[in-house]
């Protein structure tokens, strides 16, 4: 299946061209680091673009203080990972171990510079991409997750940090080993999120964790833009690579994770270009690069409450609550990729299992609260296919509970035919869940048929139903139809189908009325839009 960023070949020595570097000179300065001296320390915005013309940088434990890793920068490679297209806080901590005489470039300036020499900037974004791969995979980082098996506000900071492909060290309450216990010394042995090398988080939250990253955007210095995408699903990705590309001064805003929805299934096979599929979070990864590449920048997790149209036609949105009050973000057009969300089940108890047991994506990391146990899986959706197709190999066995009598009218043919086939599957049709069992993590779970009702003990319930929309932040300026969608196009008296009734504002993907609900369709709505926010745009000038 594939993944993002690069095999990690990409990491050896491949040297910049001679009139690249030429380039980097002119924009930049010479600077010398003496042994010893710490270019960039863990916590530090990445706001400089270093290039190494002699001497050797490397990753400093900062436990230890001693090199982290086998490998090192040297003569012809540069500083970074993909964090420094969005001006991210830097994860490792780096040293001069030798004298070294780099070229140093402002981040503002190297962007610009890429932007002109699109050779350097596919160089530059594939290698920090692959290192971006390499520090997910080592768990290199300045994040530490402790306990997310016993706390559910933990669980949903690495639940943000996983969906993001944010690295982040992960330890277990029940583990024993040394490294683990040492932590837990540092939090006294309770579910924590350390940042840095020992500052805990107090009340953890994924805004806390997404402020100290620098993926919180400080909004409240932001001029307007020229268009707000609201939601970071397939469809807004879409459409803030296209946006970036033509020029507009976008910002992204996502509530939880790039991806939305779609960044939940752990493998879409369906999808033109990935033969052998491709996770949902991972390819609107690949998206999010590329519109970073372009300009486009994304604030997450941050939440629009509500929508104001201004006297010049333009528009302001009221985010949630922003370190100093509530931010507001203005823009000339307003694109509307919200998508929708699960719907929770009226079942007494849910909310606080939530995270304890009950989950609404299958990743990597909900897989893990799945061994040794039965998975149950309630959906008939390609979302709740492709989950228990995956969770199958982590689990004991998994049911798939569907209400109706055939997976037929809503899931991919190809899916369900290797469901039925799968003996580590059991399809339960015309059957819900009528209650949950468990206090503080869920044990069991009551099964409702056409037959009565039984109990099935379970650790791991993940819900993927139903389709509501996100659409109250609206504050009433477009119409929706009875279930909340957006309605476009000739409904909406208009002649283009993502054309809402009101003027500069647009919808795309999931959200709006009589969308097809699949990845590709809301990338191709998301990339086709954009030039009509265009012409628009381009009339009120």
């Amino acid at each position: 299946m594939e993944t993002f960023g690069e095999e990690l070949e990409t990491m050896r020595r491949v040297p910049l061209a001679d009139a690249h570097v030429e380039a980097i000179r002119e924009a930049g300065s010479e600077v010398t680091f003496e042994v010893g001296h710490i270019v960039a320390d863990i916590g530090d915005p990445m706001d400089r673009f270093i290039y190494v013309i002699e001497g050797e940088l490397e990753v400093v434990n900062p436990y230890t203080d001693e090199r982290l890793m086998e490998a090192s920068l040297g003569p012809t490679q540069f500083m970074g990972e993909i964090g420094f297209l969005n001006r991210a806080t830097n994860f490792l901590k780096m040293r001069a171990a030798q004298k070294t005489r780099a070229l140093e470039v402002p981040r503002e300036t190297m962007l610009d510079l890429m932007a002109r020499i699109p050779e350097l900037s596919d160089h530059i974004i594939t290698v920090f991409a692959a290192r971006r791969r390499k520090q997910f995979e080592l768990r290199n980082s300045a994040v530490k997750i402790i306990g997310a098996d016993r706390d559910a506000a933990v669980q949903a900071c690495e639940r943000f940090l996983s969906r993001n492909r944010i690295p982040f060290q992960s330890y277990d309450m029940g583990a024993s080993d040394a490294e683990t216990l040492e932590v837990c010394e540092i939090t006294r042995h309770k579910p924590s999120v350390i940042l840095g090398v020992e500052e805990t988080l107090d009340d953890p939250t994924p805004r806390k964790v997404a402020r100290y990253l620098g993926l919180d955007l400080n909004l409240c210095d932001s001029s307007d833009v020229d268009l707000l995408i609201v939601g970071g699903g397939p469809a807004g990705v879409a459409a803030a690579v296209y946006a970036g590309s033509e020029g507009l001064n976008a910002l992204v805003v996502e509530d939880m994770a790039i991806g939305g929805q779609a960044g939940t299934s752990s493998r879409i096979e369906n999808y033109m270009g990935f033969p052998t599929g491709i996770s949902g979070t991972d390819l609107t990864y690949r998206g999010q690069i590329q519109a970073l590449k372009f300009g486009t920048r994304f604030a997450m997790p941050r939440r629009v409450e509500k929508l104001m149209r201004r006297e010049d036609g333009s528009y302001c949105a009221t985010l949630d609550e922003g370190e100093n009050g509530r931010d507001e973000i203005c823009a000339r057009a307003i694109l509307v990729s919200t998508g929708v969300q699960y719907r929770r089940l009226p079942l007494d108890n849910l909310r606080e299992l939530e995270g304890s047991g009950v989950f609404y994506s299958a990743t990597e990391m909900e897989a893990r609260f799945c061994k040794n146990t039965q998975a149950v899986v309630i959906g008939g959706g390609n979302s709740a296919g492709q989950a228990a197709m995956y969770l199958s190999r982590t689990a004991s066995h998994v049911h798939l509970l569907v209400r109706s009598d055939s997976l037929a009218a809503s899931m991919s043919s190809y899916l369900s035919s290797r469901l039925e086939a799968d003996p580590r599957i059991t399809i339960h049709y015309h059957t819900e869940v009528s209650a949950l069992h468990g206090e503080d993590w869920l044990d069991a779970v009551t099964l409702k048929t056409k037959d009565g009702e039984r109990r099935l003990d379970t650790t791991a319930l993940f819900i993927m139903i139903g389709a509501a929309p996100n659409t109250d932040w609206l504050s009433g300026l477009v119409e929706t139809d009875e279930k909340g969608f957006v309605i476009t196009g000739v409904e909406a008296g208009r002649d283009t189908p993502f054309e809402t009734g009101t003027d500069g504002i647009f919808a795309v993907g999931d959200v709006r009325a009589g969308s097809v609900k699949r990845v590709a369709s809301a990338v191709g709505e998301g990339s086709v839009v954009v030039s009509r926010i265009w012409n628009y745009l381009d009339s009120l000038d």
